[in-house]
């Protein structure tokens, strides 16, 4: 996926680009291919946003209803905001010379990275994408094919085009076109980096005008970097560039016009990087790894700040830079340091404000204004949600966290109305926004956060990883999933089973796991093991009718194994196998492991990723038919679930009876479970008993049940009378409304312990891993 930028300049080839947000992962060349070929070949499709059921919702849709807003468009031009997609339609458009770091490798090879930019501009900004791949490297070819596209699209991202056409490029299409048109490779890590710099500068007291800059690269993004810094208030005298053949020197032969608007004589001709960089006050890396040494990071002035973000190597690396300055601040590229550069901080919500007022171009005030938006929300409180995706307690503003996170859910809200402010400032916006408060609380509400739960999730089980048993790991699945979360760092896992089986699916799959442990319960490599927790499992259960020989016989199961792994501390985790029988795989977790101290059952929950937001759905596994204490209790678990993802739980009573319409067995029951929670925790917003429908439809519930604790927001919690009502509640969700999920999440147990469902897919297993690995990291 295309994030963050690199750039073939004049005259480097910069790998510092399209940095993913799992850049530090091990993607194999199959999952790779796998994942784009699976299903629906691709990442994108076009799906209707009105209703297309009957004859009559096609006869509007197209003829003869389409004519109206033709003719309508026709008449006024600017109605086509109105009645089409134009308004949030983007154009990323390309002719693949410089594709990652792959270089020229032209328009078609580049489509997945087009196609991947799309679903960045669509996850992070609800932004629509067309990606365009045009067959030229004629500049004005190009120019005059995108010009024609103009109708078509709110507004255009230019993506991975060679230096020096890229600037003659985005030059003439800004000035002929009368929408917006950025070129993100040039501006994106400008405008990111420029937030970060305003931040650096301000910790060490030093102003813009008064920094001394060294930059190694000359291309696109360092060009754009320089003039953006310089409108920040950095002197242009005050900047040494240098490229692959050197100082960009006013005396240097064969120079283009854009090298020489950056050539200096502060050095003679001759000078190298390390003479520039001896008491300089900043360094700007777009250039190439391990080109900066621990000395020259030494040399520069007092409270250096060092911005090295090729990719995925550093022109020096974080820890290496880091062990000679203790007052140095430091920014790369790459995810796993602090201060990541990255471009998905910008592009998706500079667009969203300048299509938001129809904005006519990108000013260098909107790009300043962007800037600046960033920095500031670095300085604020940090939300819980972030410090939970990021596995840190309380992210602070400071050398280690100078520029936001890229999962921040303000990003949205705060960058936006910035650059919207600035458009309209700068008289380019046709669209003026009257509330400021109702603009950003739409942008909130925008994108839910069902993108962002499975995200969380992973991004939090990788910062610490556990030791994770998988009790059914002679399954093609189940490898596949285990091959994922050890290369995406998410989990060390323990398989159990057959070696020899397992390993022969491993070579025929030609799956990398050669280095994983491989346990045979029924012959383990380590007999005392199996003796020590045969012996175990006797004392926890010989007065509940199991003796030595039983003990030792249960104990070679698998699902008892790898429960006595966890509750003795040699694993973290259990996931149990692919089962038809859910209640009988989790009983050996419960006779081992236990249930959490103060609960007296377990409960299983599931998550339901939705546009709208994550919904929480139990118990959908365990009780069959829960009575009113059972379920006071089957809902405090879940809330308490619900609570971990930094989420206020909205619980609905849900049943075929609202507020006493029924007086049947299933409406008292969810009526009394209502009262004493109520009663109970009179801060909780809990309600019902109610139908279904009345957790979501808010208009309803306000002109029926005004006294609703539920009114204004909608429910995320649902809470059902028994088994059968809850399963058949997911399973038609998620299997009629394209929803991803997580589960079933056992609730109640003292440590981790789940059970994959039958046909459980490779990434829902992953998401299980990765949940279950955020739960020990509780413990």
């Amino acid at each position: 996926m295309c994030i963050n930028c690199t750039f073939i300049s004049t005259p480097f080839l910069n790998p510092f680009h399209h940095t993913s947000l799992m850049d530090n992962n091990k993607i194999r060349k199959e999952d790779a291919l796998y994942y784009h070929a699976k299903g629906r070949p691709g990442k994108i499709e076009v799906v209707p946003t009105k209703e297309t059921e009957n004859q009559r919702d096609l006869s509007l849709a197209y003829s003869p209803g389409v004519a109206e807003p033709c003719l309508a468009i026709a008449q006024n031009p600017e109605d086509v905001y109105k009645y089409t997609a134009k308004g949030n339609l983007v154009g990323v458009i390309t002719n693949g010379t410089a594709v990652l770091g792959l270089g020229d490798i032209g328009p078609e090879a580049s489509k997945p990275v087009m196609e991947g930019k799309g679903v960045l501009f669509k996850i992070y900004a609800d932004i629509d994408v067309f990606d365009i791949e045009i067959n030229t490297k004629d500049v004005d070819l190009f120019v005059q094919t995108v010009k024609m596209l103009e109708p078509t699209f709110g507004a255009i991202n230019l993506e991975d085009i060679k230096a020096p056409e890229c600037f003659e490029i985005e030059r003439r299409l800004r000035a002929e076109m009368n929408i917006p048109v950025m070129h993100d490779d040039q501006h994106g890590t400008a405008i990111i980096s420029s937030a970060a710099l305003l931040n650096a500068l301000e910790i060490v007291g030093k102003k813009p005008e008064e920094i001394r800059l060294v930059v190694s690269g000359a291309g696109a993004a360092a060009i754009s970097c320089v003039r953006l810094y310089v409108q920040l208030g950095v002197q242009r005298k005050n900047v040494t560039m240098f490229d692959l053949n050197g100082l960009l020197h006013p005396n240097r032969a064969e120079m283009t016009d854009i090298l020489q608007e950056f050539a200096s004589d502060a050095f003679p001709m001759d000078a190298k990087l390390e003479d520039a960089m001896k008491g300089a006050d900043v360094f700007l890396g777009l250039s190439v790894g391990n080109l900066v040494k621990p000395d020259m990071v030494r040399s520069m002035a007092d409270n250096p700040i060092v911005f090295a973000m090729a990719n995925p190597i550093p022109e020096i690396g974080y820890d290496e830079a880091m062990a000679v300055r203790d007052d140095l601040i430091m920014a790369t590229g790459r995810t796993d340091y602090p201060n990541q550069v990255n471009n998905v901080l910008g592009f998706p919500y500079i667009f969203r404000g300048a299509l938001d007022v129809r904005a006519t171009e990108i000013t260098d005030n909107m790009k300043l204004a962007a800037a600046k938006a960033l920095a500031d929300l670095a300085k604020k409180p940090v939300p819980d949600l972030v410090n939970m995706a990021y596995n840190e307690n309380n992210i602070v503003f400071g050398r280690y966290y100078i520029i936001p996170k890229p999962m921040d859910p303000r990003l949205l809200s705060t960058v936006a109305p910035a650059v919207a402010k600035a458009a309209i400032a700068d008289g380019v916006a046709k669209k003026k926004i009257d509330d400021w408060d109702d603009y950003s609380q739409a942008l909130e509400t925008r994108l839910g956060l069902n993108n962002q739960i499975e995200r969380i999730i992973i991004g939090k089980a990788r910062r610490d990883p556990k030791r994770v048993v998988f009790a059914d790991a002679e399954n093609l699945t189940v490898l596949k999933a285990i091959q994922q979360v050890r290369d995406d760092k998410i989990c060390f896992p323990i398989l159990l089973g057959d070696i020899q089986a397992i390993e022969k699916i491993i070579e025929e799959n030609q799956l990398d796991l050669k280095d994983v442990t491989i346990i045979d319960t029924r012959n383990p490599q380590d007999p005392e093991q199996l003796e020590r927790y045969a012996e175990l499992f006797f004392e926890k259960r010989k007065r509940k009718g199991i003796v030595r020989t039983d003990a030792l016989k249960m104990i070679k199961k698998r699902n008892y194994f790898g429960a006595m792994m966890v509750d003795t501390g040699d694993a973290d985790a259990l996931i149990s196998g692919l089962t038809r029988s859910y209640p009988d795989t989790i009983r050996p977790g419960l006779e081992i492991i236990g249930q959490q101290d103060g609960n007296h059952r377990v409960a299983g929950m599931y998550i339901l990723q939705t546009k709208k937001g994550p919904l929480f759905f139990a118990d959908t596994t365990v009780n069959v038919n829960p009575t009113v204490d059972e379920l006071v209790e089957i809902t405090e678990l879940t809330a308490k679930a619900v609570e971990q993802f930094n989420i206020k739980p909205r619980i609905a009573l849900a049943t075929y009876s609202s507020f006493g319409s029924a007086k049947g067995e299933d409406a008292l029951k969810m009526r009394a479970v209502t009262q004493i929670l109520q009663q109970k925790y009179p801060d909780w917003i809990v309600e019902g008993e109610m139908q279904a429908h009345l957790a979501f439809n808010m208009d309803l519930v306000a002109q029926n049940y005004p006294f609703s604790k539920l009114s204004g927001e909608p429910a995320n919690t649902l809470i059902f009378p028994n088994l059968s009502a809850s399963n058949i509640a997911y399973n038609l969700m998620k299997e009629t409304g394209d929803i991803d999920y997580i589960g079933p999440i056992l609730l109640g147990i003292r440590k981790p312990v789940h059970v994959l469902q039958l046909g459980s897919t490779v990434r829902e297993i992953v998401n299980m891993v990765a949940f279950a690995v955020v739960e020990a990291q509780r413990i």
